[in-house]
């Protein structure tokens, strides 16, 4: 049986919302159920989520974007948070995760879903370690059916995808332990790979895969599948912990796809950009080239303050080489936790890349974007250029002042559009 036979979620909200896929992707229905089949495609949607926008992930359908928005314990601002997923939305993002440390994460989620139709993600480990380290207790204390407990009841919720960390292995902490110049970089990581070191046991997400498995065909929860072991430090992009993982992730895709269950696979995060092509390409190769959900790639260690430019660059390869959505980075990364501006300018950065990744394919809809605003720049269309651009807002702020005038300011009567 495929997957669309087996989850009978999935194709109930195939068969319900076909026509505006097909649409919206500029794709054939045969195209779209033969990559859910295959695997190379996910449909983001849990039923129990209210009027969800089921959102298709895998080339060659749209790069799409995520924003991860949630409190800290430094930083908590409810009102923050709700401000920082309606610029999520308004600045184009496809899907928002919530990473939420602090508060009352139920109510926060809850909240989310009831707010936006864009699919939401979660890491059900934070809140599964969340009383204890509230408490100072250390979180290797927690119990191996809390964490199991707590992705059933975020799926009845309604989460449409959660990022669990099964490919985390005893044998791959212990080589990123040794071996790195920044260890584990990962929250999720780092919870399970100090609860295998404290327990003697291997990961609780790994060893019960399968009942992980059940919940999600019944909800149609997409898991995406942690990369708990990503590179922190370009220094560290490549190394055997990484690739360890990674193949282990592979075999549970398989074994997802056979149960019915969608599986997204979570990238590399630093790696240096004459490496990130073929760490793409060997990701996709060990993972049956299902989707892979990508942080940047962050293209140099030296960009604080400026991490979505780099991330920006990393994508853009990223996306030729085979990526089929890219998560955000803001100016906050690294330093604290994004403001509403710093949502709007890691949106508009990975949009950006996606763009200019999709146009170096060949992409029909990028390529004739990037053709439309030249034609309006070249007749000096404003209204044109302002709807065509990702980001039409800033087009027509920036444009507002001399807006009067037929040029641009920067060469006025030297404008070689109307000089030649």
């Amino acid at each position: 049986m495929d997957i669309l036979t087996q989850n009978a979620a999935l194709a109930g909200l195939l068969e319900a919302h076909l026509a505006t896929l097909t649409a919206e992707e500029g794709l054939s229905a045969d195209e779209i159920k033969n990559g859910l089949r295959s695997g190379r495609m996910v449909l983001l949607a849990n039923p129990k989520h209210p009027d969800v926008r089921p959102t298709l992930i895998g080339q060659p359908a749209r790069i799409k974007v995520n924003a991860n928005i949630g409190t800290s314990k430094l930083m908590y601002d409810l009102a923050l948070e709700h401000a920082k997923l309606k610029e999520a939305e308004r600045s184009g993002a496809d899907t928002v995760m919530d990473l939420s440390t602090a508060g009352d994460l139920d109510a926060i989620r809850l909240e989310m879903l009831a707010t936006t139709r864009m699919p939401l993600g979660t890491v059900p480990v934070y809140a599964a370690a969340q009383s204890r380290i509230d408490a100072g207790l250390d979180p290797a204390g927690m119990d191996a059916d809390a964490i199991i407990d707590e992705i059933i009841k975020q799926a009845r919720q309604g989460v449409d995808f959660m990022t669990v960390h099964c490919g985390v292995t005893r044998n791959a902490v212990e080589m990123a332990h040794k071996s790195r110049v920044t260890g584990v970089v990962s929250r999720g990581g780092a919870l399970l790979g100090r609860w295998m070191r404290e327990n003697g046991r291997e990961n609780p997400l790994l060893t019960r895969f399968d009942d992980v498995l059940d919940v999600s065909r019944e909800y149609n929860l997409t898991l995406s599948l942690g990369d708990g072991l990503r590179p922190g430090s370009g220094a560290d992009a490549g190394d055997a912990a990484q690739w360890e993982e990674v193949s282990v992730l592979g075999q549970l895709q398989a074994r997802a796809l056979s149960a019915g269950v969608q599986v997204m696979i979570e990238g590399p995060g630093h790696v240096p950009l004459h490496l990130v092509p073929g760490q793409i390409q060997m990701a996709k190769r060990l993972t049956n080239h299902a989707p892979l959900y990508v942080l940047g790639p962050l293209t140099t260690d030296c960009s604080p303050g400026y991490d979505h430019i780099s991330g920006a660059i990393g994508g853009a390869v990223a996306v030729m080489n085979g990526v089929d959505f890219l998560c955000y980075l803001t100016p906050a990364e690294h330093l604290t936790l994004p403001c509403v501006d710093d949502v709007r300018q890691g949106v508009m950065a990975s949009r950006i890349a996606a763009q200019a990744g999709e146009s170096a394919l060949g992409h029909p809809r990028a390529v004739e974007r990037d053709l439309a605003i030249s034609r309006a720049r070249k007749a000096l269309d404003w209204d044109a250029m302002a709807d065509l651009a990702l980001d039409s807002d800033m087009v027509r702020a920036r444009r507002k002042e001399h807006a009067h005038e037929k040029e641009c300011a920067m060469c006025g009567k030297y404008c070689a559009m109307k000089m030649l």
